[in-house]
């Protein structure tokens, strides 16, 4: 399912135009992307969470030249989903 899908699902579930509902949907992405890049937890209660996740620098190798190069720290979102959307798998 892709964004456009999930703002026709709410405009016809709420009875509102997609302009709208694509206002809402995109509040709440940038809402948690915002969160996200700041270092918060968000959690959708039966849904899951998002956390931000430190991945440590390490060696990694270029596919084409297989030279070594450093891989710098970097900060990663992860979603670890809820006892209700596990239900669903």
């Amino acid at each position: 399912m892709v964004r456009a899908e999930i703002i026709n699902q709410v405009s016809q579930h709420l009875g509102v135009t997609k302009r709208r509902a694509s206002i809402a949907v995109n509040t709440v992405f940038s809402s948690i992307t915002n969160a996200l890049a700041r270092g918060d937890k968000v959690e959708l209660r039966g849904f899951g969470s998002f956390t931000v996740r430190v991945r440590k620098e390490r060696l990694g190798r270029n596919p084409k030249t297989a030279e070594v190069v450093d891989v710098p720290e970097k900060r990663v979102p992860f979603f670890k989903a809820g006892k209700d959307l596990k239900v669903v798998g």
